[in-house]
C-alpha cells in the first residue's frame, strides 16, 4: 500500500510530458519538464515523527507457548506519501506508518518453567486512505480532522520447529486523526498530529494510537519570471538515456549494511552474489537548479550469493534526483528510487521466503551528467526488492554495489 503512490505519480507525469507540443528552440515553452505537471499543483507531502503505542498482550499467542516479556519501542515515522487539497477545507491523502522498532516477543514453549527462552519480533504497519477537514483559523494556523480507510499487515511468529507463535494479519479497519498546521510561508508548514487506528478483534489486533510533529510540503508552479531565468541560463537537462550496469559483490555488502543501520535504506534475508541491469529512464520533471523526477524501467538478471539460484526482475520506477553541483564538465547528483512495481521470476531464493513474485524494486546512489553537452551518464548504487509488508512474509533481497555507465540522447 504504501508504494502504490509511486505509480500513480509515474501515471500522471508520463500523461503530462506526452500531452506537451514542441516549440521553437529560442520560446520559454521549449522545455516543459521545466514546470510542475498540472496533477501536482495542488499537492503536498507530510512526514512526522513521534511516538506509537499499542497494547500487544500474551493473547496473540497461539495454544503452546507462554508469555516472558512484551517490549513495545515508541519512536515511530509517519508520512503522507500523496495528499491533494481538493478546495481549502477539504483533502484527500494516503499515510503509511510505522514504527521505528518492531514489538519483541520472548516467551517459553509451555510445559516447563526452565524451558529455553525465545526472543522475536511481531512486525507492522499502517496503510491509509483517508479524506481530511481543514478550518482556516488565521492566516498563519489551520486545525484539522481525518478520517478513512486503514490496511494493517502483521508479520507474526514462527517457531524453530514451523508452529505459529503468532499469526500473521493483513485486515482493514478504521483510522481516525486530528491536529494543527502552522504554516511558514506557501509550501512550509509546520505540523503537530494525532491519531487512532481501530482494534480488529478478529485477529486480536489491539488498537494503535500515534502522537508526533513533523512538516508539510506543499507543491506550487514555477513563476513566469523564474521559468524565463531558468531558461536563459544555459543548463542542460538531459530528456532520456539508456544505461547498462553490472551489480557485483566483490566489495562486500558493507554500503547496504552501513545504510541499512542509518535507517535510511533497506538490507535484505537473501544476497545477490553478481547481476545484470540495463535501465531506461526520462525526465518527467526537473526544477531551474536541484530537483528533478525520472520514470524508469529495467529488466535484471540476477545470481544468487547462497546457493547460485539464478533469477530475473523487471521493473518500472520512479527517480527522485538532488542535483548538488553544476559546472562546465559534469552536472553530480544524488538519486533516490523509491517503490518501483516489480515482478521477480523466484520468491524463495536461497532458501529464504521473500514473500510474493509481486514485489517493489528501490534504489539509492550517486551519479553524473557528463560532457560538454551532457551526453554522456555514470551511476553508482546500492539497491533492494521487498514488498514493503503488504504480505506478511517480506525478507527482501539485497542487491550490491552496482556499477551503471549510460548514454543521453
Amino acid at each position: 500500500m504504501k508504494y502504490f503512490i509511486s505509480l500513480l505519480l509515474l501515471l500522471a507525469s508520463f500523461y503530462s510530458q506526452a500531452r506537451c507540443e514542441s516549440f521553437p528552440k529560442d520560446s520559454i515553452r521549449l522545455d516543459k519538464r521545466g514546470q510542475l505537471p498540472g496533477f501536482m499543483h495542488n499537492s503536498y507531502f507530510e512526514v512526522s515523527v513521534g511516538s506509537i503505542n499499542y497494547p500487544f498482550s500474551e493473547r496473540l499467542l497461539e495454544p503452546g507457548f507462554q508469555i516472558s516479556s512484551i517490549t513495545v519501542r515508541h519512536p515511530a515515522v509517519r508520512l503522507v506519501l500523496l495528499g491533494t487539497d481538493i478546495n481549502k477545507y477539504i483533502a484527500a491523502q494516503i499515510t503509511y506508518m510505522r514504527p521505528v522498532w518492531w514489538v519483541n516477543y520472548k516467551y517459553r514453549e509451555s510445559g516447563e518453567a526452565a524451558a529455553t527462552l525465545y526472543s522475536r519480533s511481531v512486525w507492522m504497519n499502517i496503510a491509509g486512505v483517508v479524506v481530511k477537514a481543514k478550518l482556516p483559523i488565521s492566516s498563519r494556523v489551520t486545525l484539522y480532522s481525518e478520517g478513512g480507510l486503514a490496511i494493517i499487515t502483521r508479520h507474526g511468529i514462527t517457531h524453530d520447529n514451523g508452529s505459529v507463535v503468532v499469526k500473521d494479519m493483513v485486515a482493514a479497519t478504521t483510522t481516525f486523526g486530528a491536529g494543527a498546521y502552522y504554516n511558514l510561508s506557501d509550501k512550509w508548514a509546520l505540523q503537530m498530529a494525532a491519531n487512532y487506528t481501530s482494534s480488529i478483534k478478529k485477529h486480536t489486533q489491539p488498537y494503535t494510537t500515534y502522537i508526533g510533529v513533523g512538516g508539510k510540503y506543499s507543491f506550487r508552479p514555477f513563476s513566469e519570471e523564474k521559468m524565463q531565468k531558468a531558461a536563459h541560463s544555459g543548463r542542460i537537462h538531459p530528456k532520456q538515456w539508456v544505461q547498462i550496469g553490472v551489480s557485483t559483490n566483490l566489495f562486500g555488502y558493507n554500503t547496504n549494511d552501513i545504510l541499512r543501520k542509518s535507517y535510511l535504506f533497506w538490507g535484505g534475508g537473501s544476497e545477490i552474489r553478481n547481476g545484470f541491469i540495463i535501465s531506461y529512464k526520462r525526465n518527467l520533471f526537473h526544477s531551474p537548479k536541484v530537483f528533478a523526477m525520472d520514470f524508469g524501467v529495467n529488466a535484471a538478471y540476477w545470481n544468487t550469493n547462497k546457493n547460485r539460484e539464478k533469477f530475473f526482475g523487471i521493473s518500472v520506477f520512479p527517480v527522485f534526483r538532488i542535483n548538488f553541483l553544476q559546472n562546465k564538465l559534469m552536472d553530480p547528483y544524488f538519486f533516490y528510487t523509491l517503490g518501483g512495481p516489480a515482478f521477480i521470476s523466484r520468491s524463495l531464493l536461497d532458501g529464504i521466503d521473500t514473500g510474493k513474485r509481486f514485489t517493489f524494486y528501490d534504489a539509492i546512489g550517486l551519479g553524473a551528467f557528463l560532457g560538454v553537452e551532457r551526453r554522456f551518464n555514470a551511476e553508482v548504487k546500492v539497491a533492494h526488492y521487498s514488498n514493503g509488508n503488504i504480505f506478511p512474509e517480506n525478507a527482501g533481497v539485497k542487491i550490491p554495489l552496482t556499477f551503471c555507465l549510460g548514454f543521453c540522447f
